[in-house]
């Protein structure tokens, strides 16, 4: 699986991190089949499930300082179930997973509905074809 055929969207994720008044000091993405991140969720979280995105949080207060891993077969499974765009799960998995480290959660209801919400805000100040 390919990632999108744009240029990365740094200047889009910085945005993101000022925003909610934080600064991108080192982030590193890894995009990975779903079994590489099962690995990385069975041996770190001890979780035993598939998952698209894994992020782990080296903040020093305002300064953003993190890995994000995410599945590539996740997304493209998402889009078709969402009947979304390739690029546009792609887009909104990068977005997810700097939202983690920028505080927000998903574990419950009121959480997801809020991160959506951020998600979707933000992919529509994101230009790109593919939506």
């Amino acid at each position: 699986m390919a990632l999108p055929n744009h240029p990365f969207p740094k200047t889009w994720l910085q945005d993101v991190a000022i925003s909610e008044n934080y600064k991108i000091a080192k982030l590193h993405y890894s995009f990975l089949c779903d079994e590489e991140l099962l690995l990385i969720n069975q041996q770190f979280l001890k979780h035993d499930t598939y998952t698209d995105v894994i992020t782990f949080d080296y903040n020093q207060g305002e300064l953003v300082i993190g890995e994000i891993y995410i599945s590539l077969d996740r997304i493209r499974e998402n889009a078709l179930l969402l009947q979304k765009t390739f690029d546009h799960e792609f887009y909104r998995i990068l977005v997810h997973g700097l939202l983690h480290l920028l505080g927000y959660k998903d574990k419950n209801p009121k959480d997801k509905q809020q991160m959506t919400s951020k998600e979707d805000y933000y992919l529509s100040l994101l230009t790109y074809t593919g939506r």
